[in-house]
């Protein structure tokens, strides 16, 4: 399952997530509603509220205070039916608003979306009244009067009942955000998830739970989809890791140290059941929930799979710090990048031989050494080459780099931090407190990929390290599990594989700086148009080799008629040997026939 959009995103990128405002506009509305799907009236005032928690037998994680209702498996599955036949899917909301109001939604701004919305809302009998309600009041977080959407399928009681909604003064008003999502196969999901910053007031709580946003639509995007029996998604959040594993794995175990973020995921593993493949009164046959800190829960355990959106924000630790002061759904409560570095040394530990795990995290770059001019995106790396076990494979692909102060401003924003000014001014001094403490110059994020090799591998362990700042192409796992593939070959053959016969890759192509009136080029590149989208520098003789690679000859005829046309000795051909090694590693020459996967 690959999702193609959503309507609005929750988290662009880590450090700058963003939301739509919802800001509350109350209608009065004495109507009170019947209560059903167990939810029951109260004595204050005769309003709806969602059941007590029932008896001790309830499923575990299905009525966390402060999430959806989840005991009855049936009803969010209901509830997923009407909200299709609602027309509450991310096409046809787009139709409904528009253009131009869908990318005002995407930059936070409401109001555009509001004036297409009103003409359906102020009119009884409209076609698209019920729709524009159930909009209104998720996406929008207006309070919608109770009688707009009584053309809908979706019932308002249904609403309070699971725990999405609440009835106030002026009708219906939604207490998380519940949004659709399409995928590329045509599967429509909707995600329950906490309110954001721009749809309450004040600052988040401290145990918010996240929407679908970029940084989770990214770590789906750079995961392996091979069928694997077990796989793990550790800190599951609102669930979106799983719901991808499900489609290819026999059984996902999900963890999260809140019990809020397993309520959620509880609640969206069943609203999505069928779309999932997962029987609602069987849920622990494909899923199990489980509460605690990072590899807490499954100590002991081996899975063939992991995925990780772990809570690696770097956050100062104050004295007499607690637990509730944290922000769950990104700070891990260790100091510094610990988080990340000890998720790597211990990862392979709950990995099955042959197993790869898939994860996003933040590292410090450390100020150099006298002497040392290189830039930080030049020395990023060399902290996290010594978290990576020995005999494990490992792969760091480096995003962004940002300093101390941007790095502070991003997460002050992120939470709502910065409302309050004198709060503001306290913690982004902290931060820039505790980075110097350190020596920390900058800090960088990216993807990680590791593997634990089913036996010992030819020449060592696989260690990359690469800066990528520019765009890549999404989605990148299948690039990346190719790279790995020519990697092991490379290892398998480091002297046989002269002999394959090399094509450059279909999305290459080749890139001449010539000044005018000049006999030959300054500069030539070859550009990749996929993957990792690189560009390399070639030598004038690596050139050559590039444009006699159609096929005809092997590596080894082509370096050697190259090395007698230039009357070369052993070391300048050892050295165009190792450049053109490094163009099939990095995909710019691959062997005519595929490589074949390791065993």
């Amino acid at each position: 399952m690959r999702h193609r959009h959503g309507t609005g995103g929750r988290r662009r990128r880590p450090g700058r997530r963003r939301t739509r405002p919802r800001t509350r506009a109350r209608r009065r509305n004495p109507g009170r509603l019947p209560h059903r799907h167990g939810a029951r009236a109260r004595a204050d005032g005769g309003r709806m509220r969602p059941a007590a928690p029932g008896p001790s037998a309830a499923p575990a994680f299905s009525r966390v205070p402060g999430t959806p209702v989840s005991d009855d498996p049936r009803a969010p599955a209901e509830l997923h039916d009407a909200l299709r036949r609602t027309g509450f899917t991310h096409d046809r909301v787009a139709e409904l608003l528009g253009e131009a109001a869908m990318d005002a939604l995407a930059r936070d701004q409401a109001v555009p979306a509001l004036r297409v919305l009103e003409p359906a809302l102020r009119t009884p009998g409209h076609p698209d009244r019920g729709l524009a309600g159930v909009v209104s009041l998720f996406l929008l977080g207006r309070t919608v009067p109770v009688e707009t959407l009584a053309p809908a399928p979706v019932r308002p009681e249904q609403l309070v009942g699971l725990g999405l909604a609440e009835e106030t003064e002026g009708g219906l008003r939604s207490t998380v955000d519940l949004r659709p999502h399409a995928s590329d196969d045509g599967t429509e999901l909707y995600v329950a998830s906490d309110l954001g910053e721009s749809q309450r007031p004040g600052v988040l709580r401290r145990d918010h739970v996240l929407g679908i946003g970029q940084a989770s639509l990214t770590l789906a995007q750079t995961t392996d989809r091979r069928r694997v029996d077990r796989a793990l998604d550790l800190g599951t959040g609102c669930g979106i890791q799983a719901f991808h594993l499900l489609a290819h794995a026999g059984h996902v175990t999900a963890t999260d140290v809140s019990d809020r973020a397993l309520g959620f995921t509880r609640f969206n593993l069943l609203l999505n059941a069928q779309a999932l493949g997962i029987d609602p009164d069987r849920l622990e046959d494909r899923v199990s929930l489980r509460a605690g800190s990072l590899l807490e829960p499954v100590r002991g355990e081996r899975f063939d799979l992991v995925v990780s959106n772990p809570p690696f924000v770097i956050t100062p630790r104050p004295a007499g710090e607690t637990p509730l002061d944290r922000y769950t759904y990104r700070d891990g409560g260790l100091p510094g990048d610990r988080i990340v570095a000890d998720l790597v040394r211990g990862l392979p530990g709950v990995m099955a031989p042959g197993a790869t795990a898939h994860l996003l995290g933040n590292w410090e770059v450390l100020a150099p050494p006298p002497g040392d001019a290189r830039p930080a995106a030049e020395r990023w790396a060399q902290r996290p080459e010594q978290w990576v076990p020995e005999g494990v494979d490992a792969w760091f692909v480096q995003r962004e780099l940002a300093g101390p102060e941007e790095y502070a401003e991003t997460w002050l924003r992120d939470a709502a931090e910065s409302r309050d000014l004198e709060h503001y001014e306290r913690a982004y001094r902290a931060y820039l407190d505790d980075f110097a403490a350190r020596g920390v110059e900058a800090v960088g994020f990216g993807m990680i990929r590791l593997r634990r090799p089913s036996r010992a591998r030819p020449g060592g362990a696989l260690r990359r390290f690469e800066h990528v700042p520019h765009p890549v192409q999404q989605p990148l796992a299948p690039a990346l599990a190719a790279a790995w593939e020519r990697a092991d070959w490379l290892a398998a053959h480091p002297q046989d594989w002269l002999d394959a016969h090399l094509v450059a890759a279909e999305d290459v192509t080749e890139e001449r700086h010539q000044r005018p009136g000049a006999e030959h080029p300054g500069v030539i590149l070859l550009r990749q148009g996929a993957g990792l989208r690189r560009t390399v520098v070639l030598s004038s003789e690596a050139a050559g080799f590039a444009g006699a690679c159609d096929g005809e000859l092997s590596a080894r005829q082509i370096l050697g008629a190259l090395a007698a046309l230039l009357d070369w000795a052993g070391e300048e051909r050892q050295r165009l040997t190792e450049e053109v090694r490094h163009l099939v590693l990095d995909g710019f020459l691959v062997p005519q026939e595929p490589v074949p996967p390791a065993a």
